[in-house]
């Protein structure tokens, strides 16, 4: 499965660098190469530094050998003088070892001093790099923000962002809402004239329009049932009670 593995590391680093580029700051990233180029440039002062010290304390020695030989060979002239040749050979023989150890330590003083210079040409030339990378990267954070409120400004004006893609997709979907409940009303509205929904408030009587028609005919039967009776008991003769006249007395 060779083939299949290396599709999927493929896969998954084509993924990552998609996650970190999605994530990466530019401005944040140029700040940081100029903080590392800021530590290359100090790491150098500091070899500079040790490469001097280290120059000094030859030259030091230099100078502690100088006056032992110069010292040797004061004794030497003495011994001479003194008809002592075998001491005065052997204090030639001494300085003539610390001559040796001088001239050997000359080249290491030309050396250091010959590093020192290429260091401190390298560090003037990585000065003047990063000093020209700062102007560059505040000059190019300068236009990515630039760009970038550009990119937000019409992403926000032509709808195409994803923050306001999703303001688009929250007013449609109450657009629908509100349209779709505005139907309901219509259509409740329009079953309630045609008469299919009954009106809840006259339920409790028992009463619909059939039930109202017929209480309203019982009812003029009654009345008319009544009159009927009231006149039959006048058409028996019965004569109508007479008010009496003003004058007459009532008590006799």
């Amino acid at each position: 499965m060779p083939g299949l593995q290396g599709r999927f590391s493929t896969l998954v680093k084509a993924k990552v660098s998609a996650a970190l580029d999605r994530a990466e700051d530019p401005a944040e990233t140029l700040d940081y190469s100029y903080e590392k180029q800021l530590e290359l440039l100090q790491n150098a002062k500091a070899g500079i530094a040790d490469l001097v010290t280290a120059k000094k304390r030859t030259q030091s020695q230099e100078e502690t050998l100088r006056e032992q030989a110069a010292k040797l060979d004061g004794q030497a002239r003495q011994a001479v003088a003194a008809g002592n040749e075998d001491l005065a050979r052997a204090a030639l023989q001494r300085k003539q070892a610390i001559d040796d150890e001088l001239g050997s330590l000359d080249q290491q003083v030309a050396e250091l001093e010959r590093q020192q210079d290429q260091l401190i040409e390298n560090e003037k030339k990585l000065q003047v790099k990063i000093e020209a990378f700062r102007t560059k990267k505040e000059v190019i954070k300068a236009q990515y923000s630039v760009a970038d409120a550009q990119v937000q400004i019409s992403e926000a004006a032509t709808g195409v962002g994803e923050q306001m893609a999703d303001v688009g997709l929250a007013m449609q979907r109450a657009i629908d809402k509100t349209e779709n409940m505005k139907a309901r009303a219509d259509a409740v509205g329009e079953l309630e004239q045609s008469g299919t929904f009954e009106d809840l408030t006259q339920l409790g009587a028992g009463e619909d329009d059939l039930g109202r028609q017929l209480a309203q005919v019982t009812s003029a039967g009654e009345v008319d049932s009544e009159l009927e009776k009231m006149k039959a008991e006048l058409g028996h003769g019965a004569t109508p009670p007479q008010l009496p006249s003003a004058g007459e007395d009532t008590g006799s």
